[in-house]
């Protein structure tokens, strides 16, 4: 199979699994979805929708977080870990948006990369999820769906989203990197691996993945 007819089985297969995906983390615009991103580094998805109603019901706005000190906010998101950098984080981007974008996140990938706490990846989720911009944030189910496929060489998420830009159409970015997540969690998990429900790395995968995996399990 060439990469091309990998990369239209992958499409056609999501597709058919994921016609419409729910973005994973609760949010109700642009900034609380940038607050809920930020917080999901190092963390899980499900533990970040624990805490951002207790963050949100005090402050769901620049202007009402700032009101807060930072050891107000470090308090709340305790939970979800490395809580005194995002919290520092949260209080300074939120007062670069009032100072700067009145109070609004601005729609451009390079202005949200200048936020404390703010990297590519966040950034990236946040043109893709909040402003429908194409966006191809590779997080570690990306990275390890694109590796197993023998999409990518899994060197690092820089060159995986490369890969990924450079192989997938644009118009399909922001759907299909959700479609991965939900895909990589469902059927193709780090632990606890069946490659017999997982179809897609089952059909196109790397051979030397499966090659492991099948020895794996003879022992």
């Amino acid at each position: 199979m060439t990469k091309q007819e990998k990369v239209k089985f992958v499409i056609e297969t999501l597709n058919k699994l994921y016609p419409q995906v729910p973005i994973p983390l609760d949010h109700k615009d642009p900034y609380t979805l940038l607050i809920a991103v930020l917080l999901s580094a190092q963390s899980t998805d499900v533990r970040v929708n624990q805490i951002t109603p207790l963050l949100f019901e005090v402050a769901d706005n620049p202007y009402d977080m700032v009101k807060l000190s930072v050891e107000e906010i470090r308090d709340i998101i305790r939970p979800v870990g490395l809580s005194p950098m995002k919290s520092k984080g949260i209080h300074g981007l939120s007062q670069i948006l009032i100072d700067k974008y009145d109070g609004k996140v601005p729609a451009d990938l390079e202005a949200l990369k200048t936020f404390p706490a703010v990297g590519h990846k966040t950034a990236s989720v946040v043109m893709s999820q909040a402003f429908n911009i194409p966006a191809f944030p590779v997080d570690t189910h990306i990275h390890r769906m694109m590796y197993r496929w023998g999409l990518s060489n899994g060197k690092n998420v820089v060159q995986t989203e490369k890969d990924a830009k450079r192989l997938f159409p644009e118009h399909s970015w922001n759907l299909l990197h959700l479609q991965m997540i939900w895909y990589a969690r469902q059927y193709s998990p780090a632990r606890g691996w069946d490659l017999d429900k997982d179809i897609i790395t089952k059909t196109i995968g790397r051979k030397s993945v499966i090659d492991d995996y099948l020895k794996k399990k003879k022992k």
